[in-house]
Order: structure tokens, then C-alpha cells, then sequence
């Protein structure tokens, strides 16, 4: 997809960083020069933390309408697979052309909330769901309006406007299940726990992994970002909607 590479350095080194959160040393260093604008330590992170978000929450989609006991957690797990589905594919698309390396699995923080949601059950299970993926999405919500406003590249800035438009989303689907409690989930999003790095960086995948891919569902809504016709930063559009989703894009 797209034009030829025009990066000033070779493979970009694997970025550190928080499942919530991101701590690039120098956010604002630009660590590589494309046709599509300048990319920065923090245009990288989003990248990838992107992709991490979607490795934890599209299983979490599928574990809900499993064991959802009602009507607004089980909408809430479609809109999480659909969602990240279509955030996935675009990853996997833009990657490649930015020279990033992408996780294939969450950090093991984020691989705790599916844990715990797995061995919940009943009206634990609605309750911990609902609270747990409304303050780790309003927790990134904060950072999608930071790079959106700030990236000075076109591909980093059309990733920032679908997963603002997705995650918008799924702020509302979890707060419609009527479950979330306000004090304790922005206490949590806001004091987030004091956690060595190990735990809060998703590692970087072993050479020659085949790269995970999040499949979309039967009919999806939601889909990958169209990024033909991007040029540079200071002149690419935001890009529009892909008429289909693509999962074997990477």
C-alpha cells in the first residue's frame, strides 16, 4: 500500500511503553523523516499502542458474549471486536510503511484485565468488564487528542482520527450498560498504578512470527482507514473509510 519508503533511518528501534500510558524518553525527537510527514518517538508509540489496545480488548469482546449476562455488555462486546478489528487492520497497513514493529501480544498488565475477567462470572464479570474497559479507554482517550492535534504525519494522523471516532465509541457502549462507577473508574484512569516497565511494555515479537491478526466479524460497520492518496504531513488529508476491511493487509 502506498508509495515507496523514504525513511532516513533503517529499522526503527522497538518503542517502550506503558499500557495505559506512554513514556518515550524525547516524545517530540523525530526519529525518522517519510514522505508522509515527520515521525516521532510519540507518533510511534500511538502506533503501537494501538495495536496493543486491540490485542487485549478484541479477545475481551469475545470472552463478553460469552459470559455477558446482559443486553448492554453484550453490545458493548460486539462494538470492542468490530471496533478493533477495523484499528488492527490499519495498524497492520501503516506499519510497514513507517518501518515500525508491531506486538503480537498486550503488555502484561493489559494481559491481567483478561485474566481477571476470565475468571470472572455473572454480575462480577458485568460490573469488573464495564469499569475496567471504561478507564483503560478513557485513559487513551486523553492521548488520541494529544497526537491527533500535534502529529505532523498524514498516516499517524488518520490512525488518530479513527481510533478517536472508535474509542469515542466504546467510552459510550460501556457507559450505556448502566454498570460504570464514576468515582472509582476516574480514580483509577487518573492514579494509574505504580508498575515496573516489564509489566507495562508489550514485548516486541520474535523474529520471523507470523503476525497476529484480529478478524473481523461476519458484517462488520467499522472499517480500516483508506490511506491512498496520503501525502506529507503538512498537506495529506485525515483519510477516509476503506470500503471493506482488509485482515490480510500487514
Amino acid at each position: 500500500m502506498g508509495g515507496a519508503m523514504a525513511l532516513t533511518l533503517g529499522a526503527l528501534a522497538y518503542p517502550s511503553m506503558l499500557g495505559v500510558s506512554t513514556v518515550s524518553s524525547s516524545p517530540d525527537r523525530v526519529i525518522a523523516n517519510t514522505q508522509w510527514g515527520p515521525l516521532t518517538e510519540s507518533d510511534r508509540d500511538f502506533v503501537v499502542k494501538v495495536r496493543a489496545a486491540g490485542l487485549w480488548e478484541y479477545p475481551v469482546g469475545q470472552i463478553g458474549l460469552q459470559k455477558g449476562t446482559t443486553k448492554g455488555v453484550l453490545e458493548a462486546s460486539k462494538h470492542l471486536i468490530d471496533g478493533h478489528s477495523a484499528l488492527d487492520a490499519s495498524c497492520r497497513k501503516i506499519a510497514p510503511m513507517l518501518n515500525i514493529t508491531l506486538p503480537n501480544v498486550a503488555s502484561p498488565q493489559q494481559e491481567g484485565f483478561v485474566n481477571t475477567l476470565k475468571s470472572d462470572s455473572g454480575k462480577k464479570f458485568d460490573t469488573d468488564f464495564a469499569n475496567i474497559l471504561r478507564m483503560t479507554h478513557g485513559s487513551i482517550f486523553n492521548t488520541i487528542a494529544k497526537i491527533r492535534s500535534t502529529t505532523k504525519n498524514s498516516l499517524v494522523r488518520a490512525l488518530a482520527d479513527q481510533a478517536n471516532n472508535t474509542v469515542l465509541d466504546h467510552i459510550t457502549v460501556m457507559e450505556k450498560t448502566g454498570l460504570v462507577d464514576f468515582d472509582q473508574t476516574l480514580f483509577q484512569q487518573t492514579t494509574p498504578p505504580k508498575l515496573p516497565s516489564s509489566d507495562l511494555t508489550p514485548p516486541p515479537p520474535p523474529a520471523g512470527q507470523p503476525q497476529v491478526v484480529l478478524t473481523p466479524p461476519p458484517n462488520p460497520t467499522s472499517t480500516p482507514v483508506n490511506i491512498d492518496g496520503l501525502t506529507g504531513g503538512n498537506g495529506g488529508g485525515s483519510g477516509g473509510a476503506s470500503p471493506a476491511p482488509s485482515p490480510t493487509v500487514g
